[in-house]
Formats: structure tokens, C-alpha cells, sequence
């Protein structure tokens, strides 16, 4: 959803995301194995999410303010603990504070044993608008507190100016057909908070970052475009706090994950505004599945049709051509517009 910036990217045979431990919290196993996209093999998993290797992310490094140079991410701030693909009627803001978010009640359950009393939970609510609202919730984890003065801390603990000033994103594509590669790019890097609306819930242990997309036309029309394609693409999304002064460099990745060929089917439908009654072996958020959804309706695909050909008349009106346009220059025209229309600082 962020124009495009090349890059160079150096790869790591380890899962820098997921090394292993000896013993991991139940809490965490269970929010890792209970989402409802299911946690999969990095290189041919398909409809769940992975944790890639930091190191495929190039982030500023120790010397980029004197040399602008760049460096693999290496390990993540804190653990992965899974996706979580859901729709409902209305938007849903503030998911982990709801009564049926799987990823807070292991905690609480954790918790209410003596357990992980000082853990924190860092969530990002990807809103996806439309007839029916779907949202793609990424969460990370630590069982230990964040380091007092750190550059997380900070953005944790501090205003929304400052952090819509700092939170960035950063994706690559890794599998996907040449008209998503255009429309996204295959390395972009922004600031979410200066190019959406973002809301911040800051709860006693969590934080939770809501990305309203339908607040920006061009975001919104690009990620419509990219839903048509959705069961052929592979993505990484990597978040972090954009370092600005010295002293807060290196870059560090607050976590990233990869969602592999997602079915729009897998979502998990959740009530606006009172949690449904399900069996008992389903009443937590991420554990029911959509029933009877065919993959891709008629609806859906004339939706497609009807953001392709609103992307041609854009690049039309944009160029001042009154027949058609060639399809790069339209979706390179997109992305220049939205950057032009944000005021985004690009890398």
C-alpha cells in the first residue's frame, strides 16, 4: 500500500522471529496456534502466516544520518503471536479489549494463575472497508517489560503526535503477479501515522494501533486491487518506531510477519457489537471459521472490475489522455499521487 522504494536485501537462513525456546508460555503457544489464519511453513506454507527472517528487511542503520546507509533488521523487538483475519458488519476498533480476543484471554488466563504478570501485548489493526468490514490483526508479544527509556518505550508510552510522526511500515512482496507488484511496489516503506488515520488504544499491558485505510481514497482503491489477487500473493509487513536522531539508531523491528496466499474465506466473523454465541469449543475470537463463503463471489470480482477501471480513468484524468493510458504509468501515477497528497517522506 506504500509507493514503491528499491532496495537490496541480504537474506538469513534463521528465523530470526522464531528461535526457539525451551519453554514457551502456554499463553503464547496458544495465541500463536489459535488465530484464524494458522500459523505455516515460511517457504511453502499457503492461507496462514509466518515469521520471516528479519534480516530480509533493510532498515536505517548506526551510520545512516551521516552515510544514509542501510542494514538487515536482524531480530525482532518482541515475539510474533499470530494473525487474526476478521470480518463483520460495521469496523472493529480496540479488538483487544473485547471479552472474545483469543490473544487477551490466554493472557488473562495466564495471568489469573500468577503467570506472565508482566507481560505486553502490541497489536496492528489493518481496517479494511466495504459492504462487509474485514480487519487483519497482527500481534506481538514479550514476557518481559520494555526497557525504561528505549525508543519503543517512548512511542508506547507517549502522545499520538509523536507517534504518528514515528510508525512506520515496511513490506516486500514475495510472491504475487506482475499487477500487484506494480501497484504496491516490491519494497515500500512509510509512515503509516502521516499517510492514515491511526487510533491508539493503550490498555494496561497492551497497545493497540487501528489503521483506518478508507482515509485515504488511493490506499483504499490500491489495497481493493490487490485484494482481487489475494490467494497469489505472499507478503511480508515488518512494523517498527522510524529512528530520527543518533542516539536512536540502529532501526529495530518491532515484529514482522508473512501472510502466505490468504483466502478472504478464512475470515472469522465476528458481531459489532455483542460477541456471538458459539460452541464452547469456539467462543474465543480467531477460533470459528466462515461457512459456506465461496472464495471469490460475483460480487467480489465486479467490486475488482470496478476499482480496476476507476484506476484507469484516474491514470486517464492524471495524464490528460482522453483514450486509454498503459497500465505502469497509470499505477506509477497512483502511488506518485498519493505520496504527492500525503506528504509522505519517502526512503
Amino acid at each position: 500500500m506504500c509507493p514503491t522504494t528499491k532496495q537490496k536485501h541480504r537474506g538469513s537462513a534463521m528465523d530470526s522471529a522464531a528461535k526457539p525456546s525451551a519453554s514457551l508460555p502456554d499463553w503464547i503457544t496458544d495465541s500463536k496456534n489459535g488465530g484464524s489464519l494458522r500459523h505455516v511453513d515460511l517457504d511453502t506454507g499457503t492461507n496462514g502466516w509466518a515469521s520471516p527472517p528479519g534480516n530480509l528487511f533493510s532498515l536505517r542503520s548506526l551510520n545512516y544520518l551521516t552515510k544514509r546507509q542501510k542494514a538487515p533488521a536482524g531480530d525482532y523487538l518482541l515475539s510474533p503471536l499470530g494473525m487474526d483475519w476478521l470480518k463483520s458488519t460495521t469496523k472493529l476498533d480496540n479488538v483487544l479489549a473485547r471479552p472474545d480476543n483469543r490473544v487477551s484471554h490466554a493472557l488473562k488466563k495466564a495471568q489469573s494463575q500468577g503467570k506472565s504478570m508482566k507481560s505486553f501485548v502490541f497489536a496492528v489493526n489493518l481496517q479494511v472497508p466495504g459492504k462487509d468490514h474485514y480487519s487483519a490483526v497482527f500481534y506481538f508479544g514479550t514476557e518481559d517489560p520494555i526497557p525504561p527509556g528505549s525508543l519503543l518505550y517512548r512511542f508506547v508510552n507517549g502522545d499520538d503526535a509523536f507517534r504518528n510522526q514515528r510508525f512506520k511500515i515496511v513490506n516486500r512482496i514475495v510472491k504475487g503477479p506482475w499487477i500487484v507488484r506494480k501497484a504496491v511496489g516490491n519494497y515500500a516503506a512509510c509512515l503509516l501515522g502521516k499517510a492514515l488515520t491511526c487510533n491508539y488504544h493503550r490498555g494496561p499491558n497492551y497497545l493497540e494501533i487501528d489503521v483506518d485505510i478508507s482515509s485515504s481514497a488511493i490506499a483504499n482503491a490500491i489495497l481493493h486491487l490487490a485484494l482481487g489477487y489475494v490467494t497469489s500473493v505472499t507478503i511480508d509487513m515488518g512494523f517498527l518506531v522510524e529512528a530520527q536522531t543518533e542516539n536512536e539508531l540502529p532501526e529495530k523491528l518491532i515484529g514482522a510477519v508473512r501472510v502466505c496466499q490468504m483466502e478472504m474465506s478464512s475470515a472469522t466473523v465476528v458481531d459489532a457489537l455483542t460477541p456471538q454465541i458459539q460452541p464452547a469449543a469456539a467462543r474465543v475470537m480467531g477460533c470459528s471459521k466462515e461457512v459456506g463463503e465461496s472464495k471469490k463471489t460475483v460480487k467480489e470480482m465486479n467490486e475488482v472490475m470496478f476499482v480496476w477501471m476507476s484506476l484507469l480513468r484516474w491514470g486517464q484524468l492524471l495524464c490528460g489522455v482522453g483514450n486509454i493510458v498503459s497500465l505502469p504509468a497509470t499505477l506509477q501515477l497512483l502511488r506518485f499521487w498519493w505520496v504527492k497528497d500525503t506528504s509522505i517522506k519517502l526512503e
